[in-house]
């Protein structure tokens, strides 16, 4: 860890507050939740920290939050410093280059992409913006912490400014193969920004070793050596550090509340509205990296090739909404209807309908109960950084009777080989065969996998990845990081 005396301070696109207007208009804020939230504030609250980032709303709507924020510090016990927005530079930074250019492209999208000049223009100012804040707050010993791909440029803005703090940077998202992060129009530029860090974190071994591809060709003067967890990247005038880091959850968190009287009750309730029948669960944010369309494709499969799974199976899908204002992600949720209207009404029949389909939010309490009775999960997204859910399903199976069906394209998919049922989510016959395979499994096999997965998640948890990052970016030697588990398909 940094030395006691030395703050951290936080840096993310959003503020950990959720900004809301109640039915008379009035604006309260709460809390945020989610585990980085969780894993990052007592390291704040502990040694005098703070988290700068955006409130959520623009400046455009003038709503004062001065005092509502003052009484979130007070609850947090860590300093909050809101970063404002216009309307524009939500739409040309946040909607148009993090999310038009950068998130389909880290996720292998590239032909989603729409490389406008200035979307790139707007991104600049807005990590300037970031920087500005930190640079009005920053004390010489603290330690900087950057968050995603919404602020890969902020360091080199905070280095033209003279501020030479020790700065890290963690990619919550994949980070792309050389050829295709060579079609980004500001490649250069892009990567410059992250070698200004003095640690650079991603979730994968994979991701570290395009990064390191990407470094290699295009940086001539850099040198990577080293091997293991984290490498060093040489420059012409100094060092920094890249490393893999998978993120994780609370485990212990999801396991009491699965046990909980409440969770216990939600789950009765499913049960009892789904009785004798097996339940495949989805759980996704509404976008297009997830693969939600194919697992529909998948699920319809093995009810034809195997009809008696007819009426003893559901698949309970639940998306939760997400950028509804972009067109792809309308269609996307027009797509997806379709598809569990085509499967309902082809196989309904008298007391079974063979997709559930749940379009909202579900709250912690309802998620864990589905969590907790659904006896096989179904992650099956094109790409993802990591994906937490996979982790968050086996914390809450605490009778360790569960399968996880999981893209071998998911981050976490190095860490479940040896429990999951990894798949490939294009290929929807055999998704379809994974779903057979899971349902006809043995329980003892179907216990002995999800105890060595839960018991994985519990040991790298989410305050083992702080952990584990802070050590990375003081550390005298990197021989001292545990060996990751990498994971590369095979035959067979």
């Amino acid at each position: 860890m940094p030395r006691p005396n030395r703050r951290v301070i936080t840096v993310s696109n959003r503020l950990p507050i959720v900004v809301t207007r109640d039915e008379e208009g009035n604006v309260h804020v709460e809390p945020g939740s989610g585990g980085l939230v969780t894993a990052l504030a007592p390291v704040l609250r502990d040694r005098g920290g703070m988290w700068i980032g955006w409130p959520g709303i623009t400046q455009d709507e003038q709503i004062p939050l001065d005092d509502l924020i003052g009484q979130a510090i007070r609850q947090s016990g860590y300093e909050l410093k809101p970063v404002f927005l216009t309307a524009e530079e939500k739409r040309l930074y946040y909607q148009g280059f993090s999310n038009e250019i950068i998130w389909p492209l880290f996720h292998d999208l590239q032909s989603m992409c729409n490389f406008r000049p200035e979307y790139w223009e707007a991104y600049k100012r807005v990590n300037r913006k970031f920087a500005e804040a930190i640079a009005e707050n920053v004390r010489r010993d603290d330690f900087i912490w950057i968050h995603d791909y919404h602020l890969m440029g902020v360091a080199r803005e905070l280095r033209d400014m003279g501020i030479q703090s020790k700065m890290a940077f963690f990619l919550h998202i994949p980070f792309p193969p050389l050829d295709i992060y060579l079609k980004l129009p500001w490649r250069f530029e892009v990567l410059r920004s992250l070698l200004e860090y003095d640690l650079v974190g991603f979730q994968t071994l994979r991701d570290r070793r395009n990064f390191v591809q990407c470094v290699r060709t295009l940086v001539k003067e850099a040198d990577v050596y080293g091997k293991g967890q984290v490498v060093s990247v040489k420059l012409q005038n100094r060092t920094l550090r890249v490393g893999a880091f998978p993120i994780s959850i609370d485990f212990n968190e999801f396991a009491r509340l699965a046990e909980s009287e409440e969770v216990a009750k939600g789950a009765w309730y499913i049960h009892e509205h789904l009785p004798e029948r097996k339940i495949v669960l989805g759980v996704d944010r509404l976008d297009y990296t997830k693969g939600i369309p194919e697992r529909l494709e998948a699920f319809r499969l093995v009810l034809q090739r195997h009809p008696e799974l007819q009426e003893k199976i559901v698949l309970v899908q639940v998306v939760v909404p997400s950028r509804r204002e972009i067109p792809q992600y309308a269609q996307l949720k027009e797509e997806i209807e379709r598809f569990v209207g085509e499967i309902n009404g082809q196989f309904t029949r008298s007391g079974w309908v063979p997709v559930h389909y749940i379009f909202r939010n579900l709250n912690r309490l309802e998620l864990v109960a589905y969590y907790r009775t659904a006896e096989i999960a179904l992650i099956t997204p094109l790409k993802d950084g990591m994906n937490l859910v996979a982790k968050e399903y086996c914390a809450s199976k605490v009778e360790e009777d569960g399968v996880v069906i999981l893209s071998e394209f998911a981050g976490a998919a190095a860490q479940f080989q040896r429990g999951a049922l990894l798949v490939n989510p294009h290929d929807v016959v055999g998704v379809a065969e994974a779903i057979y395979e899971a349902y006809t499994m043995p329980v003892s096999e179907r216990r002995q996998r999800m105890r060595r997965l839960r018991h994985a998640i519990r040991r790298y948890n989410i305050f083992w990845w702080v952990d584990a990052f802070l050590q990375a970016a003081i550390a005298r030697r990197l021989d001292t990081f545990p060996v990751l588990l990498d994971y590369i398909p095979t035959e067979g």
